[in-house]
């Protein structure tokens, strides 16, 4: 019992300490401009990360998503250069994102790889497709449509339009992983995946519909992310796989799959934009900050390993 409170509460408790160890080391931290930027900062990790929390609970691995990002952002910055409406083209970047991502699964479920390699080679494939698509350059031009604007850099209610729809997306895959049989089957096949497959649960098909929503989400924060630098970069989202992982780790989701909650995945988000936004305030360089978060999480697998 103490043990399942402990898991629980661990990353939240985690957070904390380091909010009250930065906050005293500088005290603007805990400015309300500071904590709105911050959120801000943390919505694109945390919307990949999502995503990333469905496919480890499978026990799978997704290393494309940083890929999927940089060419649904091409792709839909190419629509709204060619006079397509900013909103539609976000949702049709999403959708080709999902499209991406079910790539990735029908390579895991109907051709056996594994999710590991899979993911590797398609990384490798949207990559190259995005240098492909924009020849090197960043796409811009993108007009000043007031909403496309507000997607990325605008405020309601006076909170960040991004740490918003990040809310949001948070809320419902919460109740789609926690309250839904389809969350149910995602536990199911971390679990045990044979087991699974004997009770009648459709693996391969529930496998795709993950990989697709890892994808989309990906897709979505890259829109996210399009509007913020009111350009597509070929080179956008580059190593964000790596930090959507370690978000998931540091909010305790077990690697081997089957264990872990969406929640922890959101403070752990907030953990590695918490370490990155104080080390920033304290001045620290970027180059120590990439030696601290790789501490941090291995501390945090080394946690997992003990429990």
């Amino acid at each position: 019992m103490m043990n399942a409170i402990t898991q629980k509460l661990g990353p939240l408790l985690g957070l904390i300490i380091l909010v009250v160890i930065v906050s005293i080391l500088n005290p603007s931290f805990l400015e309300p401009l500071n904590i709105l930027n911050l959120l801000r900062q943390v919505a694109i990790n945390a919307l990949i990360a999502f995503g990333m929390t469905f496919v480890i609970l499978t026990g799978g691995i997704d290393l494309s998503v940083g890929a999927i990002l940089a060419l649904s952002s091409a792709l839909t910055a190419g629509m709204m250069v060619s006079g397509v409406d900013p909103i539609l083209a976000i949702i049709i970047g999403c959708i080709l994102g999902g499209l991406m991502g079910t790539v990735n699964g029908l390579f895991i479920t109907k051709g056996k790889m594994a999710p590991f390699i899979a993911t590797l080679a398609t990384m490798t494939i949207f990559r190259g497709l995005t240098l492909v698509y924009t020849g090197g350059n960043p796409i811009t031009g993108l007009g000043d449509n007031y909403l496309f604007q507000l997607f990325g850099r605008g405020y309601f209610l006076g909170i960040p339009v991004p740490a918003i729809t990040m809310i949001l997306a948070f809320v419902f895959l919460f109740i789609l992983l926690h309250k839904t049989p389809f969350g149910r089957k995602t536990y199911a096949i971390g679990g045990n995946e044979k087991a699974a497959l004997i009770s009648g649960i459709k693996v391969p098909k529930v496998k795709i519909m993950i990989y697709s929503l890892s994808g989309m989400l990906a897709a979505l924060a890259g829109a996210i992310l399009t509007s913020r630098l009111n350009s597509a970069q070929p080179t956008a989202g580059t190593s964000y796989e790596l930090d959507a992982i370690a978000a998931v780790v540091l909010g305790g989701t077990s690697l081997s799959g089957g264990k872990g909650r969406i929640f922890g995945t959101l403070i752990g988000a907030l953990i590695i934009g918490t370490l990155n936004n104080g080390l920033n305030l304290l001045g620290v360089s970027s180059f120590y900050q990439m030696v601290v978060k790789g501490i941090v999480i291995l501390i945090a697998v080394l946690l997992d390993r003990k429990k």
